[in-house]
């Protein structure tokens, strides 16, 4: 469960760079003191989307591994 989150994670955070890096041309005028293609803030950002996406996973996969597969199916 943990690792498919991720994957989606991965995707997502892959296809928002690739979005980004094509739509700097359009924002460069409104930034000030970054540069449009900063590779600093681009891992920043992305290693902080990361991190919240395996907090966010963690719990329910956590929750998932410890829960009883008998108790579960004869949810009363």
């Amino acid at each position: 469960m943990l690792s498919q989150s991720l994957r989606l994670a991965l995707l997502g955070i892959g296809v928002g760079v690739a979005a980004s890096i094509i739509l700097t041309r359009y924002l460069a005028s409104l930034l000030y003191g970054v540069g449009a293609t900063d590779p600093l803030t681009f891992a920043c950002v992305c290693g902080l989307m990361l991190a919240m996406a395996v907090i966010a996973s963690y719990a329910p996969a956590w929750r998932a591994a410890n829960l009883d597969p008998i108790r579960s199916l004869r949810a009363e």
